[in-house]
C-alpha cells in the first residue's frame, strides 16, 4: 500500500532514514507514528527499525549523538536536530520466562519478524518512503473498523507480556475502539497473569487510560471482565463510581 501522503515524514526523520538506506540498511518508521499518521493525527514522536545490527547503526551515526537505550535488545536512541529518533534493530524475541521481558532476543534480517512480535496489528504498521505502508497483519482494516485485535493467536501475545492485558484497554480508550471478541476472550482467561506485573506499571497503563479520551467503555469493559477487581482489590469501588460519573457526563442528557 503507498499512500505516501497519508504518513507525515519530518525533515529530521527523512535524513536519519536516509543515512540508513544510503548505508545498505532497510529502514522503516513503526509502531504508533505510522498507526496515527493513517488516523489523520501527528505523531508525538517517531520509532525506527532496520535491518541494521546495533554495531552497524552506532557505525551510520558515529558523527552524532547515540544513546544505548536498550543496547541489549537492539535500540539505540539519535538525536537528529535535537529530536530524539529510537532506532531497533529487527528482531526475534526468545522466550518470555518472567511474563514481562524477552529473556533474549534475536536480531533478524526480515521485516516481518519484528512486525510478528508486536502487540496489536494496528501497532504493527510500518512504513518507507520505498514502499509505503506495510501491513503484515491486518492493522489498516482494524483501524478502520475500530477494533483492537492481537497480532497472532491473543493466547500466545499475552502469556509473553501480561502488560499487554491493560494496554488492550488503554488503547481502547485513547482510540474509542472496541477489543475484538477473541482478544477479550483471551485477556479475560489469562488475567490472572498481571500478579506478574509491578504496581508502578499497572498505575502507568491504569493513569494513561483514565487521561484518555474515551476512559468509560474501556473501564467499563474492565470491569465486566473482572480485571478492575482483580487489580484494585478494594480499592475498585472509587473506580466504579468514577465508571458512573463519567458515563453521566458523556450521556446525551447531560449535554443538552
Amino acid at each position: 500500500m503507498k499512500n505516501q501522503e497519508l504518513f507525515v515524514c519530518p525533515p529530521y526523520l527523512e535524513r536519519v532514514m536516509s543515512r540508513l538506506t544510503a548505508a545498505g540498511h532497510a529502514a522503516f518508521a513503526v509502531g504508533g507514528a505510522v498507526r496515527d499518521c493513517l488516523l489523520g493525527r501527528k505523531p508525538h514522536d517517531y520509532d525506527l527499525t532496520t535491518s541494521a545490527t546495533p554495531d552497524e547503526i552506532a557505525a551510520v551515526f558515529s558523527d552524532m549523538r547515540t544513546i544505548p537505550t536498550g543496547i541489549a535488545h537492539g535500540t539505540l536512541t539519535v538525536l537528529s536536530d535535537g529530536n530524539p529518533i529510537e532506532i531497533t534493530t529487527f528482531r526475534v524475541d526468545g522466550g518470555y520466562s518472567d511474563g514481562r521481558h524477552p529473556d533474549a532476543v534475536s536480531f533478524s534480517r526480515n521485516l516481518g519478524d519484528d512486525l510478528a512480535r508486536r502487540d496489536f496489528t494496528v501497532n504493527a504498521l510500518a512504513w518507507s518512503q520505498e514502499t509505503g505502508f506495510v501491513d503484515l497483519f491486518g492493522g489498516i482494516a482494524d483501524l478502520r473498523s475500530g477494533v483492537i485485535r492481537a497480532v497472532g493467536e491473543p493466547s500466545r501475545r499475552f502469556p509473553e507480556d501480561a502488560l499487554r492485558i491493560l494496554r488492550a484497554f488503554r488503547f481502547s480508550a485513547r482510540l474509542g475502539f472496541s477489543i475484538e471478541k477473541e482478544t477479550l476472550c483471551a485477556a479475560v482467561r489469562l488475567k490472572d497473569r498481571l500478579a506478574l506485573i509491578s504496581a508502578e506499571r499497572i498505575a502507568s497503563e491504569l493513569c494513561g487510560l483514565l487521561c484518555a479520551p474515551h476512559p468509560a467503555p474501556a473501564l467499563t469493559a474492565m470491569k465486566d471482565a473482572g480485571i478492575l477487581s482483580l487489580i484494585l482489590g478494594d480499592e475498585e469501588a472509587p473506580v466504579r463510581r468514577l465508571v458512573d460519573l463519567t458515563n453521566a457526563a458523556l450521556s446525551p442528557r447531560a449535554r443538552h
